[in-house]
């Protein structure tokens, strides 16, 4: 564990205890505290995205501390989105979600700046990143949902809102042509920095086992539709647990040796 005494490590504990205290605050049934503090804390989040941004003097997505810090960012916007224009709700635990993707930056990973490599200083480098984290945060958002279906739990009351199932198909149809789109630029991206559009690393591997995943589960409810929902919310469970593979055991296990292995 690492306690990060600057300012950086300053805005993300504040913006962690902004997000929590929009959590508490919104499960006491005072949604609209809670709404303003998890907008204080996005707003927290932004500006310890955009001071790391400028003390580095590249985009923050090289290493794990600098993607969660982003996680963290698209946290917020993705919540309004998905509640105004998809219908698909518990925003009180992506309030919580922005605490989860900011602690691994706030405590574990470290915050030393460091240069970018030659294989990141290419203009696909952001683009391929952000969408992955942006897909990421939905396929978080389904794994709520998902559990939200297998506990039982309701939609509103009010029609406003799908309910969970509805809601894990909703995110992951979302998320998946991001991860589509981000394995692409990756393959593009592996061209230009390393003459191969495919190298078989392990990050490589995983993440095209969890874009698999998710295939499958889309396949499984376009055939099925919303005839078994205790497997369609376990699809998306066990697509989260690929991600987490992909994300941390890939990089930090050094089982085997990897092109990912900067991050």
């Amino acid at each position: 564990m690492e306690i990060k005494y600057t300012l950086q490590g300053l805005l993300i504990y504040v913006a962690m205890g902004a997000y929590l205290l929009a959590f508490i605050v919104s499960i006491l049934r005072r949604e609209k505290l809670g709404r303003g503090i998890f907008a204080a804390g996005f707003i927290l989040t932004v500006a310890a995205f955009g001071y790391r941004w400028y003390h580095t003097g590249h985009v923050p997505m090289q290493n794990l501390f600098e993607v969660f810090v982003t996680m963290g960012v698209v946290v917020y916007p993705l919540s309004i989105l998905c509640r105004r224009v998809l219908g698909v709700g518990a925003e009180a635990f992506d309030m919580l979600t922005g605490v989860i993707v900011l602690v691994p930056a706030g405590f574990f990973f470290s915050a030393e700046p460091l240069k970018l490599p030659p294989a990141l200083q290419c203009w696909l480098f952001a683009p391929h990143v952000a969408v992955y984290m942006i897909s990421y945060v939905l396929m978080g958002k389904a794994l709520i949902q998902a559990f939200g279906q297998l506990l039982g739990f309701t939609a509103a009351a009010d029609g406003s809102l799908v309910d969970y199932e509805q809601g894990t198909f909703r995110m992951i149809s979302f998320g998946f042509p991001l991860m589509t789109l981000g394995l692409i630029l990756g393959s593009w991206w592996g061209h230009l920095a390393w003459g191969d559009y495919w190298g078989w690393d392990p990050k490589e591997l995983w993440a095209l086992v969890t874009w698999l995943i998710y295939l499958l589960y889309l396949h499984f409810r376009s055939l099925y539709g919303r005839k078994y929902k205790t497997l369609n919310s376990m699809w998306a469970i066990a697509g989260m647990a690929a991600i987490l593979i992909t994300l941390l055991w890939a990089n930090l296990a050094e089982l085997f040796a990897g092109l990912h292995s900067y991050a």
